[in-house]
């Protein structure tokens, strides 16, 4: 629990200080001299012994610790949320804390940023360290109990500040949420009523079913989920802050809830992980639900194909031609590269029913692209340099970066079909990503600005990082969300 408060609790069992780097002493009429002298002794120490660490703990008792937190005046999103996350882990470590008060020093001050903004930010990324996913564990392994009270002048200013980032943290947390769920929990169906809970912040869901499907000629969202027992969904969330009349903004998530590869099996190695292959989706509705709560000031739209990939009886084969919504005719030479396959009827159909402003995809498509950027990047391609740039420099504030790779005509030719107006994988081998995107592209028919986020490498991690604890990230949330901020409402 984290409490802004306005008068600092020296009496309590565990200490903390914000102090700037640049001037390594401790100012503060609110806590007691010799509070002040202990602290103002130990930053000389550290400032002699050119001790380059941004967060240091001191034992000054027994079962009493002094926590100092060194604030650099030109630190960034990003860089304070890394701090507030490796504080995080320190905490964890200290299995008998339960309670740390903090104070700011008078002198801490930040060259791009408000104290409340630095303090907020330091706070977000101690609560996305923080997550877990226990759901499951019959004994719970995480300690998240510590009671933080921050000593502050204006608690208004702070908490308005920090209930923001709380807000995108809900996002966040919901999309780790979904993603870490098991593909036995999470199919298809149970997806729908997860989304459906999401009505009660005043999101508006439509569920279209395999009839409705049918009706609309989603032959290509169909075809995917043919082989399984599981039925196939489009689902619509919608969030309206703003008149009706104004376009709204699309944002369309892959969904396959678990990806075998269907007839093309995958090997059976690392199969386990392929229930992330939902991961586009779970950014959508994590993002909608953050709209929703900070009651955004901006009309949107998700849409999100929801469909299991399996080798059943029935399954789609290799050589089969579908019509999609949107009039094209698909040979699906390969079973597993579905994702397109999901995403081709859900972006005709977000683009003709809604006619929104722009759409933004997002899916883990492409094994290829961790092959290029890693998980360092989200792989960016669009039809709008203006979208480009506003991502690209948002990305790299907030450290959810994105690198545009090119689209061009000269790589349709390596999606034409024989036999149909287009192949869904390119047989002559190289570009995997960028031929995926170029497939996505000529589902955008009305010259829409239009972005594919290709998340393969970045919506889960085998590894933890400084906000993450290893799994399911809930990289793009933010990221969209700061969008809409900054530029759309």
């Amino acid at each position: 629990m984290i409490n802004f408060v306005t008068k600092f609790d020296n009496k309590s069992n565990n200490l903390g200080f914000f102090v700037p780097e640049e001037q390594l002493t401790l100012k503060s009429s609110k806590v007691d001299q010799n509070i002040k002298d202990k602290v103002n002794k130990l930053l000389k120490t550290i400032d002699k012994n050119k001790d380059r660490k941004k967060i240091h703990s001191f034992d000054i008792g027994d079962n009493q610790k002094l926590f100092i937190i060194i604030i650099k005046k030109n630190l960034i999103n990003f860089q304070l949320n890394n701090l507030g996350g490796s504080f995080r882990k320190l905490v964890s470590s200290n299995k008998n804390l339960k309670k740390i008060s903090f104070l700011l020093s008078d002198n801490l001050k930040n060259e791009k940023l408000s104290n409340e903004e630095v303090i907020s930010e330091f706070l977000y990324g101690y609560t996305l360290k923080n997550y877990s996913f226990e759901k499951y564990k019959t004994k719970k392994e995480s300690n998240s109990s510590v009671v933080i009270n921050i000593c502050v002048d204006k608690t208004e200013k702070f908490n308005k500040a920090f209930q923001t980032l709380s807000f995108i943290k809900e996002g966040v947390f919901l999309t780790r949420d979904l993603i870490s769920e098991p593909p036995n929990i999470l199919n298809p169906k149970n997806y729908t009523k997860e989304i459906l809970k999401l009505t009660k912040l005043g999101l508006k869901v439509e569920i279209l079913n395999e009839k409705d499907l049918k009706k609309l000629e989603m032959n290509s969202l169909l075809g995917v989920g043919q082989g399984s027992a599981s039925e196939t969904f489009l689902v619509i969330i919608k969030w309206n802050g703003r008149k009706k009349k104004d376009k709204p903004i699309a944002f369309v998530g892959k969904g396959v809830c678990f990806d075998t590869g269907g007839i093309s099996l995958k090997p059976a190695k690392f199969m386990e992980e392929m229930k992330y292959d939902m991961g586009g989706s779970a950014v959508v509705v994590g993002l909608m639900k953050t709209l929703a709560l900070r009651k955004a000031k901006v009309n949107a739209v998700g849409v999100v194909g929801l469909v299991e990939n399996m080798p059943g009886a029935n399954a789609q084969r290799p050589g089969d031609i579908v019509k999609s919504y949107s009039g094209k005719t698909i040979e699906v030479l390969n079973t597993d590269a579905e994702g397109r396959l999901v995403l081709a009827d859900a972006l005709s159909y977000t683009e003709k029913k809604f006619q929104p402003k722009f759409i933004i995809d997002l899916a883990t498509l492409t094994g290829a692209i961790i092959m290029a950027l890693g998980q360092e990047y989200a792989g960016l391609f669009s039809n709008n340099d203006k979208l480009c740039k506003q991502l690209f420099n948002i990305g790299n504030s907030i450290n959810e970066k994105v690198w545009r790779l090119p689209l061009h005509e000269n790589y349709d030719k390596l999606m034409n079909s024989k036999y149909a107006d287009v192949q869904n994988i390119n047989y002559s081998g190289g570009a995997g990503s960028i031929t995926a995107a170029q497939f996505l592209q000529r589902f955008i028919q009305n010259k829409t600005p239009w972005v594919h986020l290709d998340i393969a490498g970045m919506a889960f991690s085998k590894k933890a990082s400084n906000i993450n604890t290893g799994g399911a990230t809930g990289f793009g949330v933010r990221l969209l969300n700061d969008l809409i901020k900054n530029f759309y409402e």
